[in-house]
């Protein structure tokens, strides 16, 4: 992501390390009632910020391993968090004479241009090969000013997800202006532009900012040199009846891409610099900006916690684990409580099952999980998500050494059950059964779960598709509608319980690997189900769509952040009811 200002205040703002976090009291008490806030929300961070800073949140030992290691800059997370996006949203009931760049949107079969738009020549516009069709675009230049078609599709499909890549297009078409204006599709010739009665201008408005927002991400820490968007100013030009309610929608959608970007930028970095002490930092980090509670547990205490999965998969790494625990709580109250569970496995070698050297390309991104709970729990606040939110973070890397677990060992998981390694590379469900199980002693009234899990579901569901499996239908019903509100597709995989027996193991409770070439993705979900008892639960298999090989839309190569936007989408609709 390209901050120029952030590199100035890096060392300024650079998070310090502080003594070990508090040791946890009686192991055989849920640890959601040992666990030690290392700041409070409301009322105490204000009053620690007028006397001169807020109170920092449970430290965690610094990473030696780090940026610092190789000759650069330690970032300030502090800065990311809080400074991105570089655009401004802002709606307005006519057309700013400023603009540098003027966008309209057409639909297909139907075009309009809205008044006040000149050389914008539909005919022209037919004849240079436009058809509307989604996300396309025709950019033509009007004397001192660009003029950009967008092509909307068809316009009984309008969505939110048409008005993303609407949002994407015109970020990239006016990349090169500072101030650019949208113009919505107009009902007829020569009428306002009006939304159409599908898109409330509230969905309308967070559309487009998520979109142009995205668009403009870009990870350019590590390069000598990068030309980022020049786009600084944005404003949707609708009624002035609907101005307040699109303006509402353009801060949400610019807060929830911030959110999305964090998460690109956790899986982004190198697995040298984001480690998981470095994840703990940064966790800290988001904990005082977001007023959430956080709670890291160092490599003694998942020990002494019975976390035998995730420190089982540590063995064979230098670098120790870390388990982060942050808490959201509501002002007002909750009305349920729900706990999110992500896989970080900062870089995965497959273990002594190690990998191949081109499946090791990308592993870097293993943690994208852990990613998009911390990423999304900094926007919890400032989206006032209604409910009670608990984010539990396994991470640590998988590495082979003389000390890494060997297939056939036997781990013992945090609620009792025993499992057998039989593959080392299966090791994101292992830290998950800690994760799960910690998750379940809270009693939420949902878990939902995110991981990089398995090859499989990227067979059976592409790059674009993330496999979506439970144990409750009204759950994962849900979390499907949430992902197609929020873009984020997602398929309804079984869990039969006639595979159940695929993960039988001969010396073991369970085994971590199912029956060699069958149902591979489903295993691993029965697997999991195993340690969430009768809690509602779903689990999203992101290993397809965590990663993007191409700059496509409001995508970029690398690091998408999926589940994030899936997730504030259903925490901010939920309810125990």
């Amino acid at each position: 992501m390209s901050r120029p200002a952030m590199a100035k205040k890096a060392t300024a703002k650079r998070a310090t390390a502080k003594k070990p976090v508090t040791r946890r009291a009686a192991a055989n008490k849920p640890l959601a009632k040992r666990a030690v806030a290392g700041t409070q929300a409301g009322a105490k961070k204000q009053a620690g910020a007028k006397r001169g800073g807020a109170k920092r949140v449970g430290a965690v030992k610094s990473d030696g391993a780090r940026r610092a290691a190789t000759g650069g800059t330690t970032p300030s997370w502090q800065a990311r968090i809080t400074s991105w996006p570089d655009i401004s949203f802002s709606s307005a009931a006519a057309l700013p004479a400023d603009s540098d760049a003027v966008a309209v949107g057409f639909f297909a079969g139907r075009p309009a241009v809205p008044a006040g738009i000149r050389g914008l020549d539909v005919a022209l516009l037919r004849r240079q090969g436009f058809e509307a069709k989604v996300g396309q675009t025709h950019v033509l230049t009007a004397g001192r000013q660009t003029q950009i078609a967008i092509g909307l599709g068809d316009p009984g499909r309008y969505s939110p997800e048409v008005a993303r890549r609407a949002g994407a297009a015109l970020a990239r078409s006016a990349s090169h202006v500072r101030r650019a204006a949208f113009l919505p599709p107009a009902e007829g010739r020569g009428t306002r532009a009006r939304p159409m009665p599908t898109l409330s201008p509230g969905e309308l408005g967070q559309a487009l900012a998520e979109g142009a927002s995205l668009a403009t991400y870009e990870f350019s820490e590590y390069k000598s040199s990068s030309a980022p968007s020049r786009l600084r100013r944005v404003i949707v030009v609708v009624p002035e009846t609907e101005r307040r309610e699109v303006a509402d929608g353009l801060r949400r959608g610019a807060r929830v891409a911030r959110a999305v970007g964090l998460a690109r930028d956790l899986v982004n970095e190198p697995a040298r610099a984001m480690t998981p002490r470095r994840l703990a930092e940064v966790a800290t980090a988001v904990a005082e900006s977001s007023r959430l509670e956080l709670k890291v547990l160092d490599e003694n205490e998942i020990a002494e916690e019975r976390l035998g999965g995730l420190a089982g998969v540590a063995l064979g790494s230098e670098e120790p684990p870390r388990l982060i625990r942050l808490t959201y709580e509501p002002e007002g109250g909750a009305s349920a409580t729900v706990a999110l569970v992500g896989k970080g496995i900062t870089f995965d070698s497959g273990g002594l099952s190690l990998k191949t050297a081109d499946g090791m390309m990308s592993m870097k991104t293993d943690m994208s999980g852990a990613a998009a709970v911390l990423a999304t729990m900094s926007a919890l606040a400032d989206l006032q998500v209604p409910v009670r939110v608990i984010g539990i973070m396994p991470t640590t890397e998988n590495m082979p050494s003389g000390r890494a677990i060997k297939p056939g060992d036997v781990l013992r998981a945090r609620n009792g059950k025993t499992i057998e390694v039989l593959n080392t590379d299966a090791e994101g469900r292992l830290v998950l059964a800690d994760g799960l199980s910690l998750a379940a002693e809270e009693k939420p009234d949902a878990i939902v779960d995110l991981a990089t899990l398995t090859g499989a579901c990227v067979v059976a569901l592409g790059r674009q598709i993330a496999g979506l499996m439970g144990n409750d239908d009204r759950l994962v019903a849900r979390v499907k509608d949430a992902s197609e509100r929020s873009g984020e597709p997602t398929w309804h995989l079984p869990l039969p319980d006639e595979y159940r027996r695929h993960i039988d193991s001969e010396v073991a409770d369970i085994k971590n690997v199912g029956n060699a070439g069958q149902a591979g993705a489903l295993a691993a979900g029965l697997f999991l189900r195993e340690f969430v008892g009768q809690i509602p639960w779903a689990h999203l298999d992101i290993a397809g769509p965590a990663r993007s090989d191409a700059d496509e839309g409001y995508l970029r190569k690398g690091g998408t952040g999926f589940g994030v936007r899936t997730l504030i989408e259903l925490l901010k609709s939920f309810s125990a009811s």
